[in-house]
């Protein structure tokens, strides 16, 4: 069943690939709502073919029953062709490489229209144009251009990573998004993601490789330090996408204790296993795929990363250009004994204090250095800050208490406010209550009071991944009522010039967290794209557990959170007040 445009870009491409194609061209118009287009360079088909193709259970890929059993091409069912022409008008040119015509054959809603001979190059040409013209419903059914053509690329990216051998093209509303020359899988990776990382995606790669008589696994997966919140992740079997939380799991547990909590490794694994041991069956799209042998194959996989990961732990690389690194000739043993270590003489005897003139020379120093503090008071002489020292290390394995004159506001483990309550204390998360403050302030701004902007003195260049790029455009209002000063420049690049005046760490790092919560969605209590906007940006703004706040500060903060209508709780729905009342506090002590 076709659900949108990129089911059928799927389908499509994947008829090339076994056709044999090496060059595969793909159109775009609309993100796929008006022309989606795919020619490739293939076997082709006859004119008998090019007629059977449409029709229900038809397929050239399976001659006898046990073929169900040890499939090697991507689809065989001899659905996908009569389901998009059903839906669809739909123009195919192919011809054979022995044959001096080829077949135009158009179609409309599973009818025939016309065929014919006409001259083409060897191979086929297949257009679907308007698709659901003929189902209405179903066609307001699908969304925005830019949410169909992000999922149209999430689709390229998987068939394009499991054939760098071909080369692919794909160019949306006259805009070339993608030329991929054939190239080795690294490359192919590297081709595809690179202008979407901050740093060369190629050497971020560290290679997965071992053969077991039950399974070849080979790919990537990236240094610890390169993990990102939004992570390229990818499992192939002989050849096909699919989606594997079992061996995810072991991907994930070779990284245990190597990562932060709010990131993820980039992977990119493919299997190669006797077709017979898998069923990639159980799903309609056939990205979940069943291995009869999952339970040895875990921790095949785990070791093959983890020793992927020790291997680049053991040998640490510097990432910098070699090709015209100065030769430094190695020393010969001779050499070596030859050198001999400075020495340093000294007296081991000597006290500078037990010289009188010295003596003299330390006291005059210090009644020197007490005039500078003439006429302060004992808070401001530095014995205070001092005291105040002493006092933080004696507590510094429990309660760190910041407290005004009166006493009322104290910081505990430099991440929670503790104040008097009627009944009790009170607690406060100091960095959830920040959040709290910021998403509110953030949801006004983009509603109707566009923020306040801090201009950077140098200002930086963001390069925004070809995937991204159509949702950052449908973004720019909002990010500019947040108080960012984007400039665009080519190719998907933008100089931002301004930020929220209480953004703090790097900009880049914020729009591309913003850019992950509303393409992710993965917050179930967020509804709506400014709501996922304004959470991800005062996440990213809000201070930090371990910051040490001052008493006005903490007042401040306090102040500006019991402002907020919804202030027991953060964005997500994480309380933000604990309150400990007299009976509970009596209770420790009982």
């Amino acid at each position: 069943m076709v659900q949108r445009p990129a089911s059928v870009l799927k389908e499509l491409v994947e008829n090339s690939i076994d056709a044999g194609a090496t060059q595969v061209e793909i159109i775009l118009t609309d993100a796929g709502r008006t022309l989606l287009e795919v020619i490739d360079n293939g076997r082709g088909m006859s004119e008998t073919d090019a007629r059977m193709a449409f029709e229900r259970h038809a397929t050239s890929k399976i001659r006898d029953a046990i073929d169900l059993f040890n499939l090697h091409t991507m689809g065989f069912r001899g659905e996908a062709l009569p389901s998009i022409v059903a839906v669809s008008q739909v123009e195919l040119r192919t011809r054979t490489a022995d044959a001096e015509l080829g077949t135009l054959l158009v179609m409309a809603g599973s009818e025939v229209e016309s065929q014919q001979p006409v001259q083409c190059p060897v191979g086929t040409n297949i257009s679907v144009k308007n698709l659901f013209f003929n189902t209405p419903a179903r066609r307001r059914f699908l969304k925005s251009n830019t949410t169909e053509l992000r999922n149209l690329l999430t689709e390229f990216h998987r068939i394009v990573l499991v054939n760098p051998q071909v080369s692919f093209t794909l160019t949306s509303d006259g805009q070339r998004l993608y030329q991929l020359p054939e190239a080795t899988t690294k490359q192919r990776i590297d081709a595809v993601f690179s202008t979407a990382s901050k740093h060369n995606f190629a050497r971020q790669l560290l290679t997965v490789e071992t053969q077991t008589p039950l399974v070849n696994i080979r790919g990537y997966v990236c240094r610890p330090e390169m993990a990102q919140k939004t992570a390229q992740q990818y499992f192939f079997v002989n050849g096909r996408y699919m989606r594997h939380p079992y061996f995810h799991k072991a991907v994930m547990t070779a990284y245990e204790g190597m990562l932060a909590h709010d990131v993820n490794p980039h992977y990119f694994i493919y299997f190669d296993i006797d077709p017979s041991s898998i069923d990639v069956n159980i799903h309609p799209t056939k990205t979940e795929i069943h291995f009869a042998d999952e339970q040895t194959i875990w921790p095949l996989l785990l070791a093959a990363v983890k020793e992927a990961i020790g291997k680049f732990a053991a040998v640490s690389r510097i990432d910098f250009d070699q090709d015209d690194a100065v030769q430094i000739p190695v020393a010969t043993h001779e050499e070596l004994e030859r050198v001999r270590a400075p020495q340093v003489s000294f007296d081991p005897s000597y006290n500078p204090f037990s010289n009188p003139a010295g003596r003299a020379h330390a006291a005059a120093s210090t009644t020197q250095w007490e005039r500078l503090y003439e006429g302060l008071t004992d808070r401001q002489r530095p014995e205070a800050a001092q005291s105040k020292l002493f006092t933080e290390q004696a507590v510094q394995a429990g309660v760190q208490a910041a407290a005004d004159a009166d006493g009322d506001l104290f910081q505990i483990c430099r991440r929670y406010i503790l104040t008097n309550s009627h009944s009790g204390v009170m607690l406060i998360d100091q960095r959830r209550a920040h959040v709290r403050i910021l998403f509110d302030q953030y949801m006004r701004q983009l509603s109707s009071q566009p923020a306040a902007t801090q201009q950077l003195l140098f200002p930086e260049l963001w390069q925004v991944g070809v995937s991204q790029q159509p949702l950052m455009e449908s973004l720019l209002p909002q990010l500019q009522s947040l108080g960012f000063m984007l400039q665009p420049r080519e190719a998907g690049q933008y100089e931002v010039t301004g930020v929220p005046a209480e953004l703090s760490e790097s900009p880049i790092a914020a729009l591309e967290d913003i850019l992950s919560a509303v393409s992710e969605q993965t917050d179930a209590a967020l509804d709506s794209r400014q709501e996922r906007m304004a959470a991800s940006l005062a996440t990213s703004a809000a201070i930090r557990v371990g910051q040490r706040l001052s008493v006005d500060e903490m007042r401040r903060l306090v102040e500006r959170l019991f402002a907020c209508p919804m202030h027991a709780v953060d964005p997500s729905g994480h309380p933000v007040i604990a309150l400990v009342d007299e009976t509970q506090i009596s209770n420790l002590f009982s």
